[in-house]
């Protein structure tokens, strides 16, 4: 699951991670609590926000409520702008970049830092990774104290202390918190000390069970800004859970605890979700349609998987959403449809007709609609 920044940096707050003071906006004429000049970013799950001007400075010479109204218009990378992060400005000396995280490969949590932050990190790692720090972290140890010290060396960093205590509590949201990436991107040196001027963590979908409240508030906050994208009164946005996620293979299920198994599955199959979205009760044809139109809203979407269990849903009604979304959307992206339960037969044969395959198999089906995601 990937997190809102304002989300991150509550969390960093609440672990002794420096963060700039700042207001949650989700209305152009909201008032809020931050003088200028400030920093105004919108709270998307996609990257390069700054490049796509989704983040601005707000100083005495603009007018907020005019900067703001022109923010939540926008769309990044087709995501909609439903809140905004209004920080205040601080004095950076550097800018450094600094993450914990899990290298698949080598099954190792690493700690990763380098002298550049921001968006020349991605350069960096391109064309001179030999300036990218990459360490080890003993997961009965931590990051030791030899490490903070090569890191600071590393950094330019004369005390080592301040630092010392950052990555130890960066390390205790990593692994308190079930995460498989914690970044700060960039750490600023301030003339008062370092600041995480963003926030990006990845928790383990897979860890639910154990963290079971912190999903809950931050679905729950998910879900409230996500429900804005929905344009139409038959979406019954109440009855549809949508959570957007970090991956490419977009996921329909009526079923919660099916979704849920879905997504590690599509994991384990070596790709992640785009999103989570449950249909939630009784559904019908419209709620299938707006489903969709939903999940395909996100551009980063290259396969869409319908996972379908009729208990009480009939699959010719799920069927007709299916086929009147891609009628009238002339959908593109690659579709697998896990169908199975009542009026199955008569669902299945409406799919047949329209060229579409079904699977019995939910694993079958999902190894189909990750080499679909993966070919594109």
């Amino acid at each position: 699951m990937k997190l809102y920044e304002f989300q991150g940096k509550r969390i960093f707050k609440e672990n002794n991670i420096p963060v700039p003071k700042g207001t949650l906006i989700v209305s152009p004429n909201q008032p809020i609590e931050v003088d200028p000049p400030a920093v105004l970013k919108t709270q998307v799950l996609v990257g390069g926000r700054g490049k796509a001007g989704g983040i601005k400075i707000w100083d005495s010479s603009s007018k907020l409520s005019e900067l703001l109204q022109d923010m939540f218009s926008q769309k990044l990378k087709g995501e909609p702008v439903r809140a905004i992060l209004a920080e205040e400005k601080v004095d950076i000396v550097h800018e450094f970049y600094l993450s914990i995280t899990f290298k698949g490969n080598s099954a190792t949590h690493v700690l990763v830092a380098s002298s550049a932050g921001g968006v020349e990190i991605e350069k960096i790692a391109q064309e001179n990774p030999g300036k990218i720090i990459t360490l080890p972290i003993d997961p009965f140890l931590g990051p030791t104290a030899y490490q903070v010290r090569y890191v600071a060396k590393t950094l330019g960093l004369k005390d080592h202390r301040e630092l010392k205590k950052l990555i130890n509590s960066l390390y205790a949201v990593y692994s308190s918190y079930d995460a498989t990436l914690v970044e700060i991107n960039p750490l600023a040196l301030t003339p008062t000390g370092l600041v995480a001027l963003d926030a990006k963590i990845l928790l383990d979908d897979k860890s639910r069970p154990r963290q079971e409240k912190l999903f809950s508030l931050l679905v729950n906050e998910q879900q409230s800004l996500a429900r804005g994208d929905r344009e139409s009164e038959e979406a019954k946005p109440d009855t549809i859970t949508y959570v957007p996620m970090s991956g490419s293979v977009g996921l329909i299920s009526d079923g919660a605890g099916t979704g849920m198994l879905t997504l590690d599955l599509i994991k384990d199959a070596g790709e992640e979700a785009a999103n989570f979205c449950e249909l939630g009760s009784i559904t019908n044809p419209e709620v299938m349609y707006n489903a969709m139109a939903a999940v395909l809203k996100n551009p980063e979407v290259k396969s869409l998987l319908i996972v379908l269990i009729g208990g009480f849903n009939r699959m010719d009604d799920m069927a007709e959403g299916i086929l009147g979304y891609r009628e009238d959307n002339n959908l593109k992206i690659p579709l697998v449809v896990r169908m199975c339960g009542t009026m199955e037969e008569v669902g299945k044969e409406m799919m047949d007709q329209a060229g579409i395959p079904t699977y019995d198999d939910l694993l079958g089906a999902v190894r189909e609609v990750v080499a679909l995601a993966k070919e594109k």
